[in-house]
């Protein structure tokens, strides 16, 4: 056998003898990048997304009717708000972006939102995003007894990805978006190029799932009309002997662009004094 043989059977020997142990340390690389499966966020249903898990919320809000075991005679108004949405959005078209908003503050536009979502969730095969757009005065996450660390204001200032906002509720197949923080004056992020890009993300990228916007009231600030331009339809919420009628009149005016769903006529004593119960 030539020299040059034996060199070469002397080399091939020895990478055999190294091979197993390079292995070994390729393995250990390749665990270091890969997390452990059990530290990885559940993986949604919808699109395979990513979302924040909490455990089912247990919501102890007298408010929150739409929750409650036993049906009130107020539950059974969400429901039969839910069945009167669903059967003005489905159609040829899905309209599946909702806003709600109201004329004034304390008309109770965030409770009918979030009781409209819960109450469609829980019963629909739909999964229901509902988003916490009212910045000014974020209140979703108070009502459902969660504190958010990150939420929309992180997704628009900051580039957040929006499945590491979203918070899967557990009530039904509800999930929110929260604010994530209260800011003074944020028109210029709500009309921004950023947040028409979300809201057309949210809708393309869960076609069947209703993607409801909670906002701040329509006459004091400008919010919910920028807004109204971005979704398909919205729900009016009026107060009874909150909002005065000429106010009402000019508000919806001014929404008269948009399609309106319909008028929610909230706390409406004096039609359900026999009943004696209030629809907030």
């Amino acid at each position: 056998m030539s020299k040059i043989e034996q060199a070469l059977k002397k080399a091939e020997k020895h990478r055999r003898s190294e091979a197993p142990a390079n292995n070994c340390e390729k393995d250990k690389q390749a665990e270091q990048l890969i997390p452990s499966v059990s530290k990885l966020p559940s993986r949604s249903s919808h699109g395979g997304d990513i979302l924040l898990e909490t455990e089912p919320l247990v919501v102890q809000n007298e408010m929150l009717v739409s929750l409650l075991k036993e049906k009130s005679i107020v539950a059974e108004e969400y429901d039969k708000l839910r069945s009167t949405i669903i059967a003005l959005t489905q159609g040829e078209k899905f309209y599946n972006t909702l806003l709600v908003t109201s004329c004034a503050s304390e008309e109770g536009k965030s409770l009918t939102a979030l009781n409209l979502a819960i109450s469609l969730a829980r019963e629909q095969d739909h999964t229901v995003l509902l988003v916490d757009t009212d910045l000014r005065r974020p209140s979703l996450h108070r009502y459902l007894g969660i504190e958010p660390e990150v939420g929309l204001v992180h997704c628009l200032r900051d580039g957040l990805p929006l499945e590491k906002a979203m918070i899967k509720t557990g009530l039904g197949k509800l999930v929110i978006l929260p604010a994530g923080e209260a800011l003074r004056d944020p028109l210029d992020l709500i009309s921004s190029k950023q947040m028409r890009g979300i809201i057309m993300e949210l809708k393309e990228r869960y076609a069947e799932r209703y993607v409801i916007f909670d906002t701040p009231p329509a006459l004091p600030f400008a919010d919910a009309g920028v807004l109204a331009g971005m979704v398909d339809a919205l729900l009016f919420v009026v107060r009874e002997g909150k909002a005065r009628r000429e106010d009402i009149q000019r508000t919806l005016e001014d929404f008269k662009a948009h399609k309106l769903l319909g008028v929610v006529f909230n706390d409406a004593k004096s039609l359900v004094k026999a009943q004696s119960y209030y629809y907030y």
